[in-house]
């Protein structure tokens, strides 16, 4: 055997390690055996072995010699060349540096191809193998577009595309986050899984036959791909941590899916999986926590047992489900030095049945890319939240076909890009498919591209939308019995110099609907810049929500009325970035959001997105690009507080009206009045401590030490004292966490701060009656009698016999003879006025015996009462 040399190239993260024979399935390290026959080369450990066959095949067997899988091509592209596979190869037994027997493939590449020259080392130790390719060429050789060939033979499910994570604490301080540490395909056959590990990997360059395995420089100019298959009973992650020879590291799960239970008081059962790397027994301590939204601990606890090397040890927790809310779990694994911890939401959300259907103001940006567990159980979730509108939705699409939303009685748009650059034959041609792709897809809106208004804030390519994009699907739409309304492509931000270039050019009135994607920046969404000067600079004001909404409204206002869809609206929860939401922050900002949104009158809002990570990357873990952080769910499909927050304004707005603006005596109070089928809804909210969120940053320097989500953000709290509507106030926060306040004399004492909530029960249109106020078997209420108050005093003649009654009030006074006795009688004695103060009324009783008054006297000290309405003036 010849002697040829491993690569040494250094992996990030656990991928870092060396790999350690033993450490799966097996206690103790196997031998190797390796033998060449008949052109075919094998390599064998416990549990695994490799066949190396002419033409380049590369199979895997697992201890039974059932292939499991193989593949016989490599890939490799070029920017000169293009994509260029192998079409052969020729194996060998080599002898590794380390003195172990490997198998060497010399893989034939085309002519085309070129100077490149490809051949694979392979290795095993126990149910473990390692593949590495090396690939030398040219300069214009393009790493990231390496793949190699496998099919998995025999499996009892759909492969699995697992990115293996590490949660992190912060060196500048914040909160911890999550980092993907590897990427697993996973295969399996009844209890045993197959799992290929790889640094990095796109799910979207992978499919059936391909992995995407991209090449990493060598210091000779060369590249080197890699990836490491193991055999497993256990979860990807613990595979990977044994695998690996990683210290320590913990999962952690529940049995419900996106751990959301139902109601209150349920038992919610969290599973921990340990999993010890080391090649000896160690103790670990496994500790947990869980704390609600306002930081108190619900549960703790904290046991210790002894793991075996390289194996695992599961335990399981509960905890009782507090009413709706979410609950903030920890649990960390510990022994001597080495600490791994992991987090994850536990949520309670009860089922609400939503009834605007088509006229409903709530939908989801993009598609269901991500459908873990199940596509039922997703939109089972979406359902459940509010959601009623998909923008994207079309045959042979991404996500889930058009049939899939109309059995739920959803409704469903579609989205298509057009290139600004096209021939005006080619721009009819696409017009006229696309527009055929959204009528059988039964879309009800045709939005005509995405974020066509690059460079933002300049106007420039107004003109060439028209041309290339929208007016060839106008005239194509004109042939059409029924074609669906028209949106222009939803423009990044509201781009007022594309806006006026756009109905300057005749684009107005081309649309049915005006789409666009607010975007905002660290800025509460009430902000409105104070001047025109908005930057678009990613991190300027011209990010920002409300300031652009009303720009838009005084446009149309000239132009012509449109329908608004904001076909896509966030809150970015970037870790420990100032730019971005606090965890904390985004469910304030999604509830406010939705709320100016229904204010405003805004046709729909459709949430950018519903998963965290991105399309093509599902679930993979990414601190520093924002693009990973715009989801309503976290990473590990739980849920996120802006969760709760898109649900809270679902149930509350389904069916509401806007009534107005409120205006308080303070100046920093705000506002919102809604007509519910529950009642008046107010949703207040102050500005006392401004509209710039996490202020406290380096000015040079994108982090910031975000406080946990139980940590209160607002320090300037205002009473707001005001009249109730009756006996009883509700008020919901954010997340739809409900609490009743007491209620003295129909007032009630608010408790306010840069937080919106919602309340139920004031009488903030104008009171219609006051308190009761009562002395013996008199009663005393002021009431509205039109514009003015009137004081109604009811009298209870609580004796058997007749008695004469006498009223006396700051309004007047009235006598009544001879009232039965058991009957009341009603005085009302009117105001000429909006507005009473404290008052006084008094009440004689008179009953006569034989022609003698015996005198009872009442008196009765009423409040003040007023009618004012807290509404603004328009």
């Amino acid at each position: 055997m010849t002697s040829t040399k491993r690569s040494g190239i250094s992996r990030r993260g656990f991928l870092g390690a060396t790999f350690a024979a033993g450490v799966l399935l097996v206690a103790e390290p196997s031998p190797i055996h390796a033998s060449a026959a008949a052109g075919d080369v094998t390599l064998s450990a416990g549990g695994i072995s490799i066949l190396a066959s002419v033409g380049g095949r590369i199979a895997i067997r697992d201890g039974s010699s059932v292939i499991r899988s193989q593949g016989s091509k490599f890939q490799i592209k070029d920017s000169s060349t293009g994509i260029q596979l192998s079409t052969g190869g020729t194996p060998s037994l080599v002898t590794l540096t380390d003195g172990t027997p490997g198998i060497r493939m010399d893989y034939t590449m085309p002519t085309a191809a070129g100077a490149v020259a490809v051949y694979g080392l392979f290795s095993v130790s126990t149910n473990h193998a390692h593949l590495e390719w090396h690939i030398s060429g040219p300069s214009t050789l393009i790493p990231d577009g390496f793949l190699f060939s496998r099919a998995i033979l025999s499996a009892s499910e759909a492969d699995r595309f697992v990115p293996i994570t590490d949660w992190v604490r912060d060196d500048g301080g914040g909160i911890p986050f999550e980092e993907t540490s590897g990427i697993a395909h996973v295969s399996t056959w009844n209890a045993q899984h197959g799992m290929f590990l790889l640094e990095r990997s796109k799910q979207a360059w992978t499919n059936s036959t391909w992995i995407h395995s991209p090449g990493v420089l060598q210091a000779d100019g060369s590249y080197v791909s890699q990836a490491d298959f193991f055999f497993s009973d256990t979860r990807p992650s613990a595979t990977a941590v044994m695998g690996t020879s990683r210290q320590l590291g913990v999962e952690i799960w529940t049995d419900k899916a996106f751990n959301i239970w139902e109601t209150a008081g349920e038992t919610m059962s969290v599973t921990a999986l340990v999993a010890n790397g080391c090649e000896a027994a160690r103790d670990v301590k496994l500790s947990w926590w869980v704390r609600d939204y306002d930081g108190t601990i619900l549960a703790t606890e904290a046991v210790v047992t002894n793991v075996a090397a390289t194996s695992t040890w599961q335990h399981t927790f509960s905890v009782s489900a507090p009413a709706q809310g979410i609950a903030l779990a920890e649990i960390s694994a510990a022994s001597d030095a080495d600490v791994a911890f992991a987090r994850t939401t536990l949520t309670v959300l009860p089922s609400r049945q939503y009834l605007a259907g088509e006229a409903s103001m709530f939908g989801i940006a993009n598609y269901p890319w991500l459908q873990v567990p199940s596509a039922t159980a997703l939109l089972d979730l979406w359902q459940k939240v509010g959601i009623n509108w998909v923008r994207i939705s079309y045959e042979g699409g991404p996500g889930l076909p058009p049939s899939a939303f109309d059995e739920r009685g959803m409704f469903h748009n579609v989205e298509l890009q057009p290139s600004l650059e096209a021939s005006d034959a080619v721009a009819a041609q696409w017009a006229a498919a696309k527009l055929a792709t959204a009528v059988s897809a039964g879309a009800s809106y045709f939005e005509v591209g995405n974020e066509l208004n690059r460079p933002f804030n300049t106007g420039v390519a107004a003109q060439a939308y028209i041309d290339k994009a929208l007016q060839p699907v106008v005239v194509q739409a004109a042939t059409l019995a029924n074609p669906p309304k028209i949106l222009n492509n939803g423009l990044a931000g509201m781009d007022k110099p594309w806006v006026e270039n756009f109905y300057a050019a005749g684009g107005w009135d081309l649309i049915d609907g005006f789409a666009y994607h607010p975007g905002r920046g660290n800025f509460t969404p009430d902000y409105i810049p104070t001047d025109e000067n908005w930057e678009a600079t990613s991190n300027g004001r011209y990010w920002n929500f409300y300031g652009g909404l009303l720009q838009l409204k005084e446009l149309m206002a000239e132009y012509g009325e449109k329908e608004i869809w904001l076909t896509e609206a966030y809150a970015c929860t970037r870790p420990n970035g100032w730019w971005n939401d606090t965890y904390r922050h985004a469910a304030e900002n999604v509830l406010l959001t939705l709320a100016l949104a229904k204010a405003e009158g805004i046709r729909c809002v459709c949430w950018y997105q519903f998963h965290d990570s991105v399309l093509g990357q599902p679930q993979v873990a990414n601190a520093e690009d924002g693009e990973y952080h715009y989801g309503l769910m976290n990473r590990d499909v739980s849920a996120k507080p802006s969760l709760l927050a898109y649900a809270t304004a679902a149930r509350i707005f389904d069916q509401a009206t806007f009534i107005g603006w409120l205006a308080f005596d303070d100046q920093n109070l705000r506002g919102l009045l809604f007509d519910t089928p529950d009642g008046e809804a107010a949703v207040l909210w102050s500005r006392a401590d401004g509209y710039i969120l996490n202020p406290d940053h380096a000015a040079d320097d994108p982090h910031f030490a975000a406080p946990e989500v139980w940590v209160d953000p607002w320090p300037t709290k205002t009473n707001l004292t005001v009249s109730t509507a009756a006996e009883s106030v509700t008020q919901l926060d954010s997340i739809g966490r409900s609490t009743a306040l007491t209620v003295t004399n129909r007032t009630a004492t608010l408790l306010l701060d840069g937080a919106p909530r919602i309340f139920f029960g004031l009488a903030l249109s104008g009171a219609q009656e006051g308190a009761l106020w009562t002395s013996g078997p008199v009663t005393v209420q002021a009431r509205r009698d039109g514009e003015r108050i009137s004081l109604l005093v009811t009298v209870l003649n609580s004796a058997a016999s007749n008695a004469d009654i006498r009223v006396t009030t700051p309004f007047g006074e009235n006598k009544l003879t001879k009232l039965s006795g058991g009957q009341t009688a009603e005085q009302n004695f009117p105001t000429e006025s909006t507005e009473i103060s404290n008052g006084q009324v008094t009440v004689a009783i008179y009953h006569w015996n034989n022609g003698n008054p015996d005198r009872t006297r009442y008196s009765v000290n009423y409040g003040a009462f007023t009618l004012r309405s807290w509404l603004a003036e328009n």
